[in-house]
């Protein structure tokens, strides 16, 4: 059954166009009467209004969009639940995206929220190179702000973790437990945060001049199923090659590791240290509870999206900032077990 529209609410209450509009937008500029015979009209025809099109008239949504990586990681799940609470508390509706870690899919998922006109886009872009389409959205006049990742360019805020720091802050703890073979499992590398905190668990150990080993397992993805393959790998190694801790880039590539490593029989920490990187809530919960670098997640979603709003303001007293929080590392039972100085 086809929707009613305005025009037939007017002739259906036997009044104009301008007291239909006057009684959806400035009820109290209707007398009694005449706004009651109109409610009644639309109640009686089942008018809805058409709010989208009304806000893309007047040049603005309450639509806020995020694109995450990720949709099934809980690190995002996190994360969007901070934004949205600030998006609603704003009078707005938050909407999301999954990129799935595929460029080409980040692309349409932008291309169609430019033609939707959101009244602004939240993301942790797929690559760390160029990023066009995002410069396409803000020359149209459409916020961004990057959740979870740094940016020099000065058209944009962003939001984001100190991932060096906490590569940093997991290998420091791997080498004070006398670690010498140690692994770096994540992947793509095209990934900046994957990127970063191989980085800095890379600086710590040549700072540190120990005479460790660092073996890099680039995974095709951040998952369990990946850190499950990553870790049959490694127990592939002959017994005097394979590593006897592992440094994550996410607590979902560390929980696969822990499961593969548990189904063969293997202790952890005593055989295998681990540590993770996100500090979700299944960390704590693992049969073997995991240590790991702690984001603060809801806090990325709530800053990033109250520097959002704060662009989509009307005027310009707004200036782009770019917001970087301090890791914590988290020791639990997984890594917490010393080993002698031996190689």
């Amino acid at each position: 059954m086809a929707t009613a529209n305005i025009k037939e609410v007017a002739r259906h209450a036997g009044v104009s166009l301008g007291t239909v509009s006057n009684v959806l937008n400035r009820p109290d500029t209707v007398a009694p009467a005449t706004r009651q015979r109109v409610l009644d009209a639309i109640t009686t025809l089942g008018y809805v209004r058409n709010d989208s099109a009304r806000q893309l008239r007047a040049g603005h949504s309450r639509t806020v969009a995020i694109v995450v990586l990720d949709v099934a990681n809980p690190f995002f799940t996190d994360v969007v639940r901070g934004a949205e609470q600030v998006v609603e508390e704003a009078g707005a509706m938050l909407v999301v995206c999954n990129s799935g870690e595929d460029s080409a899919r980040e692309r349409r998922h932008l291309e169609l929220l430019e033609e939707q006109r959101v009244r602004g886009v939240l993301i942790t872009p797929v690559g760390h190179g160029p990023q066009p389409n995002l410069d396409k959205l803000i020359d149209r006049g459409i916020p961004v702000v990057l959740v979870d990742r740094g940016t020099g360019r000065a058209n944009r805020c962003s939001v984001a973790v100190d991932d060096v720091l906490g590569g940093r802050l997991a290998m420091d703890h791997l080498l004070d437990q006398g670690h010498h073979r140690i692994a770096y499992l994540g992947g793509p590398l095209s990934i900046a945060q994957v990127a970063d905190r191989h980085a800095g668990a890379a600086a710590a150990l040549e700072e540190r001049d120990s005479g460790a080993e660092l073996r890099v397992a680039v995974t095709g993805s951040l998952t369990v199923a990946a850190g499950r393959r990553a870790a049959e790998e490694l127990l592939a190694l002959p017994a005097r090659q394979r590593p006897t801790a592992v440094f994550c880039a996410n607590d979902l590539i560390a929980l696969g590791v822990l499961q593969e490593l548990t189904a063969r029989g293997l202790r952890v920490p005593a055989d295998v240290a681990i540590v993770g990187y996100d500090d979700i809530e299944f960390a704590d919960a693992a049969a073997v509870p995991l240590s790991s670098v702690r984001q603060p997640r809801d806090q990325l979603g709530r800053t990033a999206a109250q520097l959002l709003l704060e662009e989509a303001e009307p005027g310009d007293a707004h200036r782009h900032r770019h917001v970087v929080f301090q890791p914590e590392l988290v020791v639990r039972r997984s890594s917490d077990h010393p080993r002698r100085a031996r190689r």
